[in-house]
């Protein structure tokens, strides 16, 4: 078998029902639907970690945060990790990127000019870590003086939440595209087996699409669902939430949940949204410049996200220490016409570390040693024999981001198809959801004692999951 192309394209902080092929009826996302309808949807892939830093670091490697030593946002990739990139740059792969990367510290008060970078693979690397001007060498903003415009965002009819941004054909997610398609003409011009990956910042807030995609929602803005939430419900969740309840981040001023009305939520949504059309146009035109060059059929395409957004669901907007199924049920479609099975919707529990082993295992490379995912090329090419079924999946946040330090947030989740477990380790505090009777996730079963045969057998698979995420290498070498 030929080996692919890959495209890869990767967002940032995208939750699952943000596409129509996961039932958004008010999306407009026809292109990366057309993408599920020619390959494999899973409907059940989660995160290992709900923040950027640690999920990024352990799908390029295929560990666990707790493994890459990758645990936080501000931290700084160990170079003796090993990117599939890496393994395929090695194998003769062109690799490229444009967008983020985000595998170490990416703030200008510590990185003044660029993020630190270890042996990714990546041979062309067009850099824009977000669309603002923190850094010189951010790309994206430096080809913007080039067209004489400077990156801002101006707040949507006085919103206090909601911003729009520079027109779509200025926008960091166009940006990104054309940095692709020039990378996917070059490379197919020379011969050359190629992978791209497309890191787009949106739909990450400040929530601020171009003002015409926004619009679009205004004549349905009243239709639009509000936040899943239940007046009372933190009051027996962990003390985060109820934290980042008063304000996003722990931030009174940042996204106050008991201050913003209906409108504002909606508005929000309509915008996070109106970001997701625009990555699904741009997606369009990449299919379409595969096409003419007569690559799709020997491209494989994987479209994810990162991690999820809570979106005022439970009362919180962003992302934190908490694993609610927004946080960490993620999209995942991979398609690769001829070779992967079309129209297939796979509902095992799969988790994004699955990824590179995949990817080796589509291109015929063994799987490195180190890696700890399930390869889930069985289930694309229609072989679910050979696919291990997780019982179960497994997600961490270790004080991953800054914004709680009394006390620290140290916490890890397990989920089987009818539970979820999360326990915050030394603080005594936790939360069980039984997701077949409460699928919204507002009735914590914690510290209910007709559920503690549950807990218990819950716990058990934490630990289990805990000691399988235990680093494998270096190797055993003998016997003795």
């Amino acid at each position: 078998m030929k080996r692919p192309n890959i495209l890869w394209i990767c967002t940032d902080q995208q939750r699952l029902d943000t596409l129509g092929v996961y039932g958004n009826p008010y999306v407009k996302t026809p292109n990366i639907d057309r993408l599920a309808q020619s390959g494999v949807l899973f409907e059940n892939c989660f995160g290992q970690s709900p923040v950027c830093t640690p999920s990024r670091a352990s799908f390029l490697t295929g560990r666990y945060p707790r493994t890459t030593r990758t645990r936080q946002n501000g931290q700084s990739i160990p170079p003796d990790e090993v990117l599939v990139t890496k393994l395929l740059a090695e194998a003769g792969y062109r690799c490229g990127l444009s967008g983020k990367l985000h595998l170490s510290a990416c703030n200008p008060k510590v990185s003044l000019a660029t993020e630190r970078r270890i042996d990714d693979g990546y041979e062309t690397f067009y850099w824009s870590h977000h669309p603002d001007a923190d850094w010189p060498t951010n790309q994206y903003t430096n080809w913007l003086a080039e067209q004489g415009l400077t990156f801002k965002r101006t707040p949507y009819r006085g919103s206090q939440f909601v911003q729009t941004s520079l027109p779509a054909e200025y926008h960091q997610t166009t940006w990104c595209v054309d940095r692709a398609l020039d990378f996917i003409k070059e490379a197919s011009q020379a011969g050359e087996n190629w992978l791209f990956s497309l890191n787009v910042y949106d739909p990450h807030h400040p929530f601020s699409p171009p003002q015409d995609y926004l619009e679009r929602y205004l004549p349905v803005l009243d239709e639009l669902p509000l936040p899943n939430y239940a007046e009372g419900e933190l009051a027996n969740k962990p003390i985060f939430q109820q934290m980042d309840h008063r304000g996003a981040y722990n931030q009174p001023s940042l996204y106050p949940f008991d201050q913003m009305n209906e409108q504002d939520h909606r508005l929000i949504k309509a915008a996070y949204w109106a970001m997701v059309d625009l990555i699904d146009e741009q997606v369009g035109r990449l299919i379409t410049l595969l096409e003419k060059t007569g690559q799709l059929e020997n491209t494989l395409v994987i479209f994810m996200t990162d991690h999820g957004e809570m979106l005022g669901d439970h009362g919180i907007y962003l992302k934190g220490p908490y694993f609610y199924e927004p946080a960490i049920h993620l999209p995942l479609v991979i398609s690769w016409p001829g070779v992967i099975r079309q129209g297939g919707r796979h509902d095992n529990l799969v988790e994004l570390v699955d990824i590179a082993p995949t990817l080796l295992e589509a291109v015929g490379l063994p799987v490195y040693e180190g890696m700890q995912g399930v390869s889930l090329w069985p289930t694309l090419t229609g072989q679910e024999d050979g696919q291990a079924s997780r019982d179960y999946v497994y997600s961490e946040y270790y004080n991953a981001m800054p914004w709680h330090k009394d006390p620290l947030p140290f916490a890890t989740m397990v989920r089987s198809n009818r539970y979820k477990l999360v326990n915050f380790h030394g603080l005594n505090m936790g939360e069980l959801y039984d997701l077949e009777t409460d699928p919204l996730e507002r009735n914590n079963l914690w510290n209910d004692p007709s559920y503690l045969g549950v807990q218990l057998e819950m716990f058990r698979l934490l630990a289990d999951s805990q000691a399988k995420t235990v680093d494998p290498l270096p190797l055993r070498q003998g016997p003795w």
